[in-house]
């Protein structure tokens, strides 16, 4: 058991900026809201009946703030022999313009200018994550030298062999193993334990983990490129990257749909010319077509209902990053969850106390460890004199109170010598009847995977503390609700050892266990259900865990008890660490999908008239652009149905 680690924190990172702030910075956000506010005038100037000059010119303000960016990026593209929808749809607005439908092509341009905003603030999202990831890197290390001087340096020019010394509080500056001291290292970040770990010589400390009380001294045995830290910024980096590529449906189909509509177009235009048509309705038609034909009503056919069910969803504490990751969560067919902090509530309670020898009982035992225990700043201690108080027990201020790195501590309290520490204390008492209950009271609680606190009075046995990270009240339920969504039991993939995985995942249910996984194993898991074919989310809340989020289809963080990185590289994000929201939200994805299914069937089926009449007869201008705007209002407010929070009972029941 680790005794009086203080979590010393790194300097404390600068405050986050609002999110308004954080939008507004990106000159893309800029761009769209400028094109959607000349639109709103421009509607406005229209429906007052200003005159036709004001209103052209702020729609085509409009065209100009919204579309240079879309049009750039499509001329690009077009150098490159692709054609992708943004040119498209800068021809179709412009097509529009032509024929005087100018309200038609800026309503595109700013549809079309909102959904590259969108996509540039998760970019930057991305970059965020990996900032703050090197953010725990630290920034000095002491170096021993052969005749024993001490010098701080970079971690970067650590060679493996060098001797670094770690004093109490700092943070380890290499991958090394502990020649010399006695200390507890805080591995959360690495490895997701919940509770410092003792190390002694001959033991693997990592860089960026914090010291506890103690001194150490450690021999450097991995470059500063190849720590477990650089790797999980390394694999945060790559997988982030490589989701940022995912795009929705219909940017999927851009490439088909955009040869197929300008190769129609001009051969509506040019054909006929040949054959000796007039100029003038040849072009009317083909703008016709190209307006009707244009992607606006299947634009809106995805993107509402998934905002819609984005919007749902953060009003019940489920914070989802994006509509691609709307549309990723109803493709989850199997889910991964992490143990400290996700399914476990990530603190430390008493479970049960033994007492044994003179002291019968567990009220009496209780009060002495917590006694003893008041001072020390330990994770244990504080659920020691936490459990004391909920029983309303009174206990005394100790008197010489001494704590030992690794060991435990000592107080006199009572005008008794009262030890509480890890299960060594037993190896300075003479064997006796109460020594072997003792052990057997460990024994028992190690194999639970828990963890036992020796109490010695005296110098006489006097009982076991048993104590474990509590789980979720929700865990259990959670984990068979997303088993019968899923078709497929979730997993649990751990930092900790076999034996805790191993009893918290008979607690909830699961049946699959990897425990005593680092970052890198984990995102190795991942994979291996990614390559049988599975669409994988993974539940997380540390840092260790955020590589296998970035790696995962889909990763979601706890928001109550998640770390910085975890949060920022999550696609969604349980603001309340409510875990019934999960199933309600991977039901709530899948009925907008259903939804966007059947909003691309009517804006297709529009589509498919609109331009078979203006192909084989004569479409009026104004019932092609009345069909097409009938379609898109059609598509857009039955999108906009989930945002009614009936939808998410319906989600949250299953139905």
């Amino acid at each position: 058991m680790t005794r009086e680690a203080t979590r010393t924190p790194s300097a404390a990172p600068p405050p986050a900026k609002p999110l308004t702030h954080r939008l507004w910075a990106l000159p893309e956000v800029r761009w769209a809201a400028a094109a959607l506010v000349l639109f709103a005038l421009g509607g406005a100037a229209q429906l007052a009946g200003a005159p036709a000059p004001l209103w052209w010119a702020l729609y085509l303000a409009c065209y100009l703030a919204g579309g240079w960016e879309p049009a750039l990026s499509g001329l690009r593209a077009l150098r490159e022999r692709t054609l992708d929808v943004d040119l498209l749809m800068i021809v179709a607005a412009l097509g529009a313009a032509g024929i005087g439908q100018v309200f038609d092509g800026a309503l595109l341009i700013v549809i079309f200018a909102t959904s590259g905003a969108l996509e540039a603030f998760a970019t930057a999202r991305t970059a965020e994550s990996v900032r703050a990831l090197l953010d725990l890197s630290p920034d000095r290390a002491t170096r021993v030298g052969q005749d024993g001087n001490e010098e701080t340096v970079d971690p970067a020019r650590l060679r493996v062999g060098d001797l670094i010394r770690v004093r109490p509080g700092e943070r380890i500056g290499a991958d090394a193993v502990v020649v010399d001291g006695t200390s507890e290292v805080d591995q959360a970040s690495i490895t997701g334990e919940p509770l410092p770990v003792d190390r002694r010589p001959g033991d693997e400390v990592f860089a960026g983990t914090v010291n506890g009380t103690g001194a150490l001294l450690a021999r450097v045995h991995r470059p500063a490129g190849e720590t477990v830290l650089a790797r999980i910024v390394a694999q945060v980096e790559q997988a982030s990257a490589t989701k940022a590529r995912t795009q929705l449906f219909i940017e999927k189909v851009e490439q088909r749909y955009s040869m197929g509509v300008v190769v129609a177009t001009l051969a509506l235009f040019t054909v006929p010319l040949m054959l000796g048509a007039a100029l003038q309705p040849t072009l009317l038609r083909a703008m016709t077509f190209m307006i009707v034909a244009s992607p606006c009503a299947v634009v809106l056919a995805t993107m509402p209902p998934l905002l819609s069910a984005i919007a749902l969803a953060g009003r019940h504490g489920v914070l989802v990053r994006s509509a691609v990751v709307m549309e990723r969560l109803a493709d989850i067919d199997a889910v991964a969850f992490d143990k400290t902090g996700t399914l476990t509530e990530g603190t430390p309670v008493v479970t049960a106390i033994h007492p044994v020898g003179p002291i019968h009982d567990e009220g009496g035992l209780l009060r002495l460890a917590a006694a003893a225990e008041a001072p020390s700043e330990h994770p244990l201690a504080a659920a020691v004199t936490a459990e004391a108080r909920r029983r309303d027990l009174a206990f005394p201020a100790p008197r010489d109170f001494t704590a030992t790195p690794g060991v435990g501590v000592v107080a006199t309290v009572d005008g008794h010598r009262v030890r509480v520490g890890n299960p060594t204390l037993l190896d300075e008492l003479p064997p006796s009847p109460e020594q072997d209950a003792v052990r057997t009271a460990i024994q028992a609680a190690q194999v639970g995977g828990r963890t036992a606190v020796v109490v010695v009075v005296d110098d006489a046995p006097a009982g076991v503390l048993t104590l474990t990270d509590r789980v979720r009240a929700d865990a259990a339920h959670t984990v068979a609700t997303l088993g019968t969504l899923t078709g497929r039991p979730p997993e649990l993939l751990t930092g900790d050892n076999a034996a805790a995985g191993g009893r918290l995942a008979e607690d909830v249910g699961i049946r699959t266990v990897h425990a005593g996984l680092l970052p890198a194993d984990k995102v190795d898991r991942v994979g291996a259900l990614q390559a049988d074919g599975r669409r994988v989310l993974l539940v997380g809340d540390g840092i260790n865990d955020a590589p296998a989020l970035a790696a995962a289809d889909a990763g979601v963080a706890m928001g109550r008890r998640g770390s910085d990185l975890a949060l920022q590289t999550a696609d969604a994000v349980l603001i309340h660490d409510d875990l019934t929201a999960l199933p309600a939200v991977l039901a709530l994805a899948r009925r907008a999908r259903r939804i966007v299914v059947a909003n691309l069937v009517i804006a297709g089926t529009f589509i498919a008239v609109l331009v078979t009449w203006d192909i084989v007869g004569h479409l009026p201008l104004p019932l092609g652009v009345a069909g097409h705007e009938g379609s898109t209002v059609i598509v857009g407010l039955n999108g906009l149905r989930l945002l009614r929070s009936a939808a998410w009972r319906r989600a949250r029941d299953g139905r």
